[in-house]
């Protein structure tokens, strides 16, 4: 295992309700109440000078690779890690992605939390399926060509402002692209083994061009500028859909996708709970910060007879005394209204 004798790595937070969960360390694995994602605070080692790869010890036989939090400026020197598999170099000050041809076994790279500008010399990394470029500057994506093995990519919180060249991907099955600057949802036609897709936090206003996402099971697209429920008629295997933190009022287009479990549709702008009966398998319903103001409307939830998480908080509803109780009356097989858990 590469050592080098520093300080502990600061812990960072990030809020990621509806984000995926895979991306940074344990810390920032844990969920939020608004979906928003924060960046992780500025570290004071970033001021400090990058300190000199020959001060780094690596081990030729190990597979696995933790350089992280090294204040590591430069990708050098590490061509004797010919059977590495996994290279973790998160929290360092790396600007330039470089120097990793010889890296040819490698299936998992970490560029998580660094000063990276462009994606680009990765060419040579065909093997890879895992490649993490979270929290740096990015501002397109590019230079993935050859990297047709890569079944997760995460680019969560960068400077994107467009989906573009991810052609070549014919076995993505997870995108993150939360916390960019994108517009519009496009280019995505080509990506069928697509389960997971993540875009909250951008500034996207319409739902559209996901038609050929037949394998989708998780969609999530929080604090944007949608309007309308729209453009998931194709989306038969939905499973898991986030919209929370937009501009919707009437719940609608959700007639072919019924398997849907998990439905988030909190801080929106929604008066009525309609159009859903059809959903017998949900499990969680998010349907907080909204304008409900109807105990009737709990009817359309009654056919989900395995529904165990109601959040409703913060609505008209809320102001009943009686708010509790009405819910397990008229949701028997709820255990948790809003964050509190039922007691029987």
């Amino acid at each position: 295992m590469a050592t080098l004798s520093v300080g502990e790595p600061q812990e960072m937070e990030v809020d990621r309700r509806g984000e995926s969960e895979e991306s940074g360390d344990d810390e920032t694995k844990r969920k939020s109440i608004n979906g928003e994602v924060c960046p992780p605070q500025p570290s004071t080692d970033k001021e400090e000078s990058p300190v000199d790869m020959d001060t780094i010890t690596l081990d030729p036989e190990e597979e696995d690779v933790d350089l992280v939090h090294c204040r590591i400026g430069k990708i050098e020197g590490l061509e004797v890690l010919q059977k590495a598999k996994t290279l973790s170099l998160r929290q360092n000050l790396i600007k330039c992605i470089e120097n990793l041809d010889s890296l040819v076994s490698l299936r998992e790279l970490d560029l998580y939390d660094n000063q990276v500008r462009k994606l680009e010399n990765l060419d040579a990394l065909t093997e890879l399926e895992q490649l993490d470029v979270s929290f740096n500057t990015l501002r397109k994506i590019e230079g993935l060509e050859r990297l047709s093995k890569i079944t997760k990519l995460f680019l969560l919180h960068n400077k994107i402002n467009s989906i573009a060249n991810l052609d070549n991907l014919n076995n993505l099955e997870m995108l993150e692209l939360g916390s960019n600057r994108i517009r519009v949802i496009e280019n995505l036609d080509s990506l069928s083994s697509l389960q997971s897709l993540f875009l909250g936090t951008n500034k996207i206003t319409q739902l559209q061009n996901l038609d050929g996402l037949h394998n989708l099971t998780v969609l999530s697209i929080q604090s944007n500028r949608i309007t309308k429920m729209e453009g998931l008629q194709c989306l038969e295997n939905l499973k898991e859909l986030y919209l929370s933190h937009n501009g919707i009022e009437v719940i609608e287009g959700l007639e072919n996708n019924k398997k849907l479990t998990t439905l988030d549709i909190a801080a929106n702008r929604i008066k009525k709970i309609e159009n859903i009966s059809h959903l017998t398998e949900m499990q969680e319903f998010w349907m907080n910060d909204n304008q409900i103001e109807n105990w009737s409307d709990l009817d359309e939830l009654k056919n989900a007879k395995g529904l165990e998480t109601v959040y409703l908080e913060r609505n008209p509803l809320q102001k009943d005394p009686q708010y509790r109780r009405k819910i397990m009356l008229a949701l028997p097989s709820v255990r948790q209204i809003d964050a509190t858990f039922i007691r029987f």
